[in-house]
This record gives C-alpha cells, sequence and structure tokens, in this order.
C-alpha cells in the first residue's frame, strides 16, 4: 500500500470532543476519496464519551440516562475518554471491500503494540478486537459464592450485571481471571474508504466500561496495558510504537478486493 500518514490531533490536556473528531474524520475521508491527500490516520484522546455503534440493542446503553453518541460505524456500544489511545485510519481500500481483513491488519498492528510493552494478546474467534485470554474455566475464581456453571449472566437473559455489584462489573474481569478485551475495533467504509478505527485502553479509569454492556459482551471484561503489566503505561509512551507498528502492517500489506464467489445457476 501507500505511505500512511499520521495526525496527532490532540491529547491530555487537549482532550479532543467527540464531534470535533468525528467532523474531521469526515472532511479527510472525502479528501481521502478525491485523491487529494494520501493514506491517513487520525492519532489522538478523547474527552470521556459514550458512542454506540449500529447494532447496539438499548439494553446496552448507560441506565442512568448518561448522553450517548450514536455513530454510522459497525459494532455496539463502548466507551472513549483519557487514557485510551483512539486511531481513525483513513485508507482507501480496492473493491469490493474485504472489511474483515482490514479489521484483522488493525488487530495485528495493536497485538504487536502490547507485545512491544511485554503484554501477549490475542483473537477471540467471533469477537474483534485484542483480547488477554482468562485463565480456564475451572481455575477462575467463583462469582458471589457460585460455580462458573451457575453464572447468571450466562443462564439468565434479563440478568443485568450492573444491578448486582461490582463482581460482575466488566472493569472486574482480571479480578474474575475472565476473557478482557484491551483494545477495541468498530469501522466503516463509504466510497471505498475506510472511517473510525481502534482505541486501545493505555491507563484509562476502566470504571466507565461498568455503566454500559461494552461491546455487548455480557461474560467477558475489559482491561488495560498498565493493569495488565503492573505498572504505569502512558499515552506518551505507547504513541511511537503504535505508530511504527501501524506503518509496517498497512503499508506492507497488500490488500485485495473481496472475492465473490459466482451465482448459483
Amino acid at each position: 500500500m501507500a505511505e500512511l500518514g499520521f495526525v496527532r490531533l490532540g491529547f491530555g490536556p487537549d482532550y479532543v470532543e467527540y464531534t470535533q473528531a468525528w467532523e474531521e474524520q469526515r472532511r479527510v475521508h472525502a479528501a481521502r476519496f478525491a485523491d487529494e491527500i494520501g493514506d491517513t490516520c487520525l492519532l489522538l484522546e478523547h474527552r470521556p464519551v459514550y458512542t454506540a455503534g449500529r447494532r447496539t440493542a438499548e439494553s446496552e446503553r448507560p441506565l442512568d440516562g448518561t448522553p450517548v453518541v450514536d455513530v454510522d460505524r459497525g459494532g455496539k456500544i463502548t466507551w472513549h475518554g483519557p487514557g485510551q489511545l483512539v486511531g481513525y485510519p483513513i485508507m482507501k481500500l480496492p473493491r469490493p471491500v474485504d472489511v474483515v481483513a482490514h479489521v484483522r491488519r488493525l488487530e495485528e498492528a495493536l497485538i504487536r503494540t502490547a507485545a512491544e510493552f511485554g503484554l501477549e494478546t490475542t483473537r477471540v474467534e467471533g469477537r474483534s478486537g485484542v483480547w488477554v485470554l482468562g485463565d480456564p474455566v475451572e481455575n477462575r475464581p467463583k462469582i458471589g459464592g457460585l460455580s462458573l456453571d451457575l453464572d447468571p449472566r450466562l443462564t439468565d437473559e434479563e440478568f443485568d450485571a450492573r444491578l448486582n455489584g461490582p463482581e460482575y462489573a466488566p472493569s472486574n474481569a482480571g479480578q474474575r481471571r475472565e476473557d478482557r478485551k484491551l483494545a477495541a475495533i468498530g469501522i466503516r467504509v463509504a466510497k471505498g474508504v475506510t472511517m473510525h478505527g481502534f482505541a486501545i485502553n493505555v491507563n484509562p479509569d476502566s470504571t466507565w466500561f461498568d455503566r454500559i454492556i461494552p461491546c455487548g459482551i455480557r461474560d467477558a471484561g475489559v482491561t488495560s496495558l498498565s493493569y495488565e503489566l503492573g505498572r504505569e503505561i502512558t499515552i506518551a509512551d505507547v504513541l511511537p510504537v503504535a505508530e511504527r507498528h501501524l506503518k509496517d502492517v498497512l503499508e506492507q500489506a497488500e490488500p485485495r478486493p473481496r472475492e465473490i464467489e459466482p451465482a448459483a445457476g
């Protein structure tokens, strides 16, 4: 692929309002579609905000009426805010676009970024993003005195972890030794050009995730580089490393049009 350029929009204390960044995405997207600029990745930290992708269910939103910005990306609801590095790669892909391949490339860059700090991460089948795997089920501590095979999150469709104490909170998934998401990915492709992107948790206040059902997943949680490594990692530490791996993965990739199987008949 062509060279990938980076634009650093703003970081703490100069956090970027979500709507401001969304407008900038649209401006850069239009310029990229018109070939006025090359592939560009916007990097930033947001002020605290909940954003909901097109598949978000009402039951996954904050119970207290906290405002949510509905956006045109894929995926479900998530949180953005201080301590989280957000990236919006705006890139032209060959048509018909292979969205899954683009997501896999972003995951690979973030997996390499985490590895450079000493954290092993992976993909989870059927769940986008970058994950830290939990212990085998039989080795995990019991929740509220119950064995995991009686976990109400898995057996009771009306069970809401947000109403049942901190032991079920997404931010405590590491203490429960469950799978936990380090980085979320949600994108949109319009006119063959990508928008939205990824968010990797560096050192945020993870309790923000406890007001929602992050990414619509009830039996796993969230984590951060600082939590997993047991030491303070900052956005300034991660930024140049993430840029380098994004360049390595995205520039060296050879995107191909998605294969279309001929219609039967």
